[in-house]
């Protein structure tokens, strides 16, 4: 199993101390990975609801740092650890300025970037940056991917689409992961299934929806509507990394009961999760350890890195 870990993106983790310090401290422990979430602006009036909170409220005030500028600066902090978008939101950006940005950010890490991709949620987001119809964000990000695929190629390249058009033209240098960063799908639905078996080199679930958590039946489920799909498709199931993002919930006694989340309770019961999802395919897990200080972060990394990691391999 690869073991990954949330950077800050807001609040008083997410300045110059606090992501320099959660990055090298992260690599030094051995995790692989780190993820970025992705908001840009944050309307005062919003009517949409967020879809992995029971509320429907997202628990930002609306401060959010680019994940395209942090992950280019967090690499440059760090030699080994791998950065993923979790997630990108495609509709929100031009589609050959960020395959320019993500590919200048796979040359100078030396390899380091994991795009994870999602259509988005927040219509008043998509309105106030101008971006593409919210309502056909999926056929959009669809475009934006193949376009993506073809700027990372060899060139010249055109590409004449129902959202977007460009003449030949050349984009390098090209990303060093060939033939281009691995691109890992976020969300729930049907159609982020479809777009993972279509498109992407894995997906990238969050273990939480808005409803309940994802637990090993209803995953397991989930993923054999993915290989179905990626079979029809032509491709190999087994070239689908699976890297599920999960809610840690620690504890120092065992939590009794069939109620009990994935991924809480005592080190034991976490490493037993470890292996349940593993025995499922998950390859890849996740965890925000972010605490209220810098130094509590730094302790539940150490803690798990320790007691989970150490134990559970």
């Amino acid at each position: 199993m690869k073991y990954g870990f949330s950077l800050p993106v807001r609040g008083n983790l997410a300045d110059h101390n606090g992501i320099v310090g959660i990055v090298r401290h992260g690599e030094k422990l051995g995790f692989v990975s780190a993820t970025i979430a992705d908001h840009i602006v944050f309307p005062t009036a919003v009517e949409s609801k967020y879809p992995y909170d029971a509320s429907g409220n997202h628990p930002s005030t609306g401060d959010a740092i680019e994940p395209l500028s942090l992950m280019a600066f967090a690499a440059g902090a760090t030699t080994t650890l791998r950065f993923v978008t979790s997630v990108l939101i495609l509709p929100h950006r031009n589609p050959v300025l960020t395959a320019k940005m993500v590919a200048t950010i796979d040359v100078l890490s030396q390899g380091r970037v994991t795009l994870g991709i999602g259509v988005g949620w927040l219509r008043e987001e998509f309105q106030a940056l101008g971006a593409a119809d919210f309502d056909r964000r999926g056929a959009v990000s669809d475009e934006y991917l193949t376009i993506f695929k073809k700027l990372w190629g060899p060139g010249p390249v055109e590409h004449q689409g129902e959202f977007y058009s460009f003449a030949p033209l050349r984009c390098e240098p090209r990303p060093v992961q060939r033939p281009h960063p691995p691109i890992w799908v976020g969300g729930h639905t049907k159609a982020a299934l479809r777009r993972t078996a279509r498109h992407a080199d894995g997906w990238h679930p969050l273990g939480t929806v808005a409803t309940a958590e994802l637990r090993p039946p209803e995953f397991s489920a989930m993923l054999d509507d993915l290989k179905r799909m990626t079979e029809a498709e032509g491709r190999d199931y087994a070239d689908i990394t699976i890297a599920f993002v999960a809610r840690l919930h620690e504890t120092t006694n065992p939590i009794e009961g069939a109620d009990r989340m994935p991924f809480s309770g005592s080190a034991e019961q976490l490493i037993a999760d470890v292996e349940t999802y593993r025995k499922l395919g998950v390859s890849h897990l996740s965890f925000d350890f972010r605490a209220p200080t810098l130094r509590q972060t730094l302790e539940r990394m150490d803690w798990f890195a320790s007691e989970v990691m150490a134990k559970a391999g």
